[in-house]
């Protein structure tokens, strides 16, 4: 049976320009001119009938006044009959003055006042609105509401709740017993609480990965296929990553103790004795692998990579023919397979380069796996034909024009870091490695497309995959150049949070290297500015915001700088990053804690500097007056922000 509210129920009534009801059916030509509304009915509901044909009738029945038509006023009246309609009178409230004293104990079904807020007493109200007795709406008409989950940085307000049934306005006979507070109670009572069903803390955790952690490590295949492939339940390890899903996507949101628990659930589906070592699992291992070094458990994490490696080599992830073989058929799922093989190497020379702890250990196994596509084609399932790794070297001898994906970019961004942590020490500025390491850097750089020169997709939306090559770049020159510029990194020496700290002897003059140096620092903070949500970004950003960090404050620490005011800009957008990434990653704010302190510590270390005479030699009245403010400034705003931050959710 359909409900009411059934689209495909039949509509038997309507409402008119003005506001009274109108039956459906009825044609423009059949409408005369309304007449007016007459007297107040009897008390006990029934029209009183008149013989003859009078000039007027006291009341109208509804079905004469939706049409505008003129009432005989008999019950029922002839035109009812003859459309064999239902004929109900309605009180009119002309003139009404309220109760009169009394009235109500001898009949006690004399009618009250209303008072309804809804209720306005003129000629044009419609008491038919007062009162009336709430609609029954099927269960089936309420459960197809899907409620949207309301994610952090979403405002909840954008997101409308389904109205109460209670609050629907309906039509009603003035006289029925609906009219009994009592009875209107009791059927307010029986109406089905249809509510929809709470989101649970999984399925928030499952749409928070893909919201904010996917872009940034995509080879997890897209959700739609993913939920396909897990509803055909015949891939046994999908619910392996799906664990491993839900731990990522629990660090975005306040879990509770339920982080642990899908954290130690994942890890215990890996290590099962039964789990196959397949790409599934590879991308289950990888996923809490990120999750755990952006939690600042690098060791354990350490451990779970070398895993995750010896798995996949055993497995083959590393050849050609891999994809194929596993893939199914469906060249989404092999993309997938592709991509999951480089994002491991992707992330084990991150691992490496921000930590200096491991070796990057994927850069010296020979790898014929095809390069992704672009990030659109993979989620609309347009997956064309890949190209390899030979092709891109060559494009530029080969003669062929060519434009490879972001992925790609970022591929060849972190085989350069591992051709540069291969590069032997370098003690000597003149060093012919250093110029080599360089000219891959450069060159990267210099043979960049117009359209991957910049953080933007052609839609002006952020390329995840280019900003990530970007700053992998701009770390591996700090790395690069640090040691032999001239910037003395003792200052520094307690910002250890994603690396040991590397001692840097000063200089009396700037070298080329600490140019190449201050400006790639200048370029990372420059990416804090981006149009999208730092948290969105992939937690490896925090060490390579740290990385800056450190080149600025020891810029700062120096006796004299001309451009001060455009540093303090630089620290306060690092600091900023730094605590805007610690609600999410507690690496990000181990790092804000010490990069902060540093910053303290120095301006202490210039503020007591300030009281010779002699530091402020070449300095004019303005600009030691300015100088002054912009240090009081700067630092105060490290303390307030440090009074407001909550720590990270544990």
């Amino acid at each position: 049976m359909m409900g009411p509210f059934s689209p495909d129920a039949p509509q038997s009534s309507a409402a008119s320009s003005d506001g009274s009801p109108r039956v459906a059916g009825d044609s423009p030509e059949t409408a005369t001119t309304p007449t007016v509304h007459g007297v107040s009915a009897t008390i006990d509901g029934r029209a009183q009938s008149q013989s003859g044909a009078p000039p007027s009738v006291p009341a109208a029945c509804l079905a004469c006044r939706g049409k505008h038509l003129k009432c005989d006023g008999a019950t029922p009246c002839s035109r009812c009959t003859s459309s064999n309609s239902e004929c109900i009178y309605v009180a009119s409230r002309r003139g009404y003055k309220g109760p009169r004293k009394s009235t109500t104990a001898h009949n006690p079904h004399k009618r009250h006042a209303s008072s309804s807020p809804s209720y306005s007493e003129t000629t044009d109200s419609c008491p038919m609105m007062l009162g009336h007795t709430p609609m029954q709406m099927p269960v089936t008409a309420v459960q197809t509401f899907n409620p949207a989950i309301v994610l952090p940085e979403q405002s909840p307000t954008s997101y409308t709740a389904t109205p109460h049934l209670a609050s629907l306005q309906g039509y009603r006979n003035p006289f029925s017993p609906a009219m009994d507070p009592n009875a209107m109670a009791l059927a307010t009572a029986t109406i089905p609480q249809n509510q929809p069903p709470a989101i649970s803390l999984a399925e928030r955790c499952f749409e928070a990965f893909y919201h904010f952690f996917h872009a940034g490590h995509p080879f997890v295949l897209p959700k739609e296929y993913f939920l396909r492939l897990l509803k055909e339940g015949s891939t046994p390890n999908l619910n392996v990553v799906m664990a491993a899903m839900r731990y990522i996507g629990s660090l975005y949101l306040n879990a509770g103790p339920a982080r642990a628990t899908y954290l130690d659930e994942a890890l215990r589906l890996c290590y099962l004795p039964n789990t196959p070592k397949d790409g599934f699992l590879i991308q289950a291992l990888l996923l809490i692998i990120v999750g755990l070094d952006g939690s600042c458990e690098q060791s354990r994490a350490r451990e779970l990579l070398a895993d995750c490696e010896r798995f996949a080599i055993e497995i083959d992830l590393n050849k050609r023919e891999f994809a194929t073989i596993h893939g199914r058929g469906n060249p989404i799922l092999e993309e997938s397979w592709r991509r999951t093989w480089w994002d491991l190497y992707v992330c084990d020379g991150m691992i490496a380069g921000v930590h200096r702890v491991t070796n990057f250990l994927l850069f010296d196994i020979v790898a014929d796996v095809g390069l992704p596509c672009e990030e659109h084609q993979y989620l609309l399932g347009r997956i064309p034909p890949p190209a390899y790794m030979e092709d891109f070297d060559d494009q530029l001898f080969s003669g062929e024009d060519r434009e490879f994906s972001s992925f790609t970019y970022r591929i060849a961004a972190a085989r350069n870091l591992g051709r540069f942590m291969r590069t032997p020490n370098m003690m000597f500025p003149n060093e012919e490695s250093v110029a080599r390491v360089e000219a891959l850097l450069t060159n990267w750089k210099i043979h960049l497309p117009e359209s991957k020169r910049d953080d933007l997709t052609k839609n002006c939306q952020l390329d995840e995959m280019m900003f990530q090559a970007h700053f992998i770049t701009h770390a591996c020159t700090i790395m690069l150049h640090q040691p032999l510029s001239q910037l003395d990194s003792s200052p520094v020496q307690a910002v250890t949070s994603c690396a040991p700290h590397r001692p840097v002897a000063t200089g009396d003059n700037f070298n080329a290297h600490t140019r190449h140096t201050i400006t790639a620092a200048c370029e990372i903070s420059k990416m804090v500015t981006q149009a999208v949500p730092l948290i969105n970004h992939t937690h490896f950003f925090t060490c390579v915001v740290t990385l800056s960090s450190i080149v600025h404050l020891s810029k700062w620490a120096l006796y004299y700088i001309e451009d001060e005011e455009d540093l303090r800009q630089q620290i306060r957008l690092n600091i900023g990053a730094l605590n805007k990434i610690s609600k999410v990653w507690k690496a990000a704010n181990t790092a804000w804690g010490q990069v902060r302190g540093v910053a303290q510590e120095i301006y202490r270390e210039k503020k007591a500097a300030q009281i010779s005479p002699a530091f402020w030699v070449g300095f004019t009245q303005e600009q030691m007056i300015s100088s002054i403010n912009a240090d009081e400034g700067i630092m105060s705003e490290f303390n307030i922000l440090a009074q407001v931050t909550q720590p990270p959710q544990q």
